[in-house]
């Protein structure tokens, strides 16, 4: 039988990207499959906090396996900021990506070293216990965007190894490369040989 387990989420490119990277094998379920509109706070200091506050939330509140992620974007040379901001770091209500990548290339601006990385904790709650698995892409910050895919800070990340952002990507190609997709075949391994 078909493993189903929620992803605390309400943001639908995460949920569309993990749905890809797990294929059938798993049945992803949203917070609105379970009748959850709560936005869940994230009020944690740290990106491991984020993603353990959420999972506990809807352990807790709805009683069913879960998981959560949480996602920072860390700049060298920005002594890792924007990090547990990243979604909010222009300030403002929501998460406005291209405020948020504008104010980070402004912050940037002349600066040598470009060496980010992207990394993603994911939080998992499964049979009462709760496991964390993480997963880091480094690589590089440009000057201005380039590409019109992904999301967030995607036009502006160039990963290692690679020649263009994860925003100039194929979807395949970035989830066989990104910190989410990292994380998330831990995650999925571990789900397979979980009972």
């Amino acid at each position: 039988m078909q493993r189903k387990i929620v992803f605390a989420t309400n943001n639908r490119h995460k949920l569309d990207e993990v749905r890809q990277i797990v294929g059938s094998d798993i049945e992803i379920m949203s917070l609105a499959d379970i009748g959850c509109a709560v936005d869940i706070p994230e009020t944690s200091a740290t990106i491991e906090g984020n993603a353990m506050q959420k999972c506990r939330y809807v352990a807790e509140h709805y009683g069913c396996d879960c998981f959560a992620d949480d996602t920072g974007l860390e700049v060298e040379v920005l002594g890792g900021a924007p990090g547990v901001m990243s979604a909010r770091y222009a300030g403002g209500a929501g998460h406005d990506s291209a405020a948020n990548m504008a104010l980070l290339l402004r912050n940037m601006q002349g600066a040598d070293n470009r060496a980010a990385q992207f990394r993603t904790v994911i939080a998992l709650s499964i049979g009462g216990e709760y496991h964390t698995f993480e997963g880091i892409v480094r690589g590089k910050i440009l000057e201005t965007p380039a590409g019109a895919g992904g999301f967030g800070y995607d036009p502006v990340f160039v990963p290692e190894g690679w020649t263009k952002t994860f925003a100039e990507a194929t979807e395949e190609e970035k989830n066989a490369e990104s910190h989410r997709g990292r994380a998330m075949r831990k995650l999925i391994e571990y789900l397979k040989n979980c009972k």
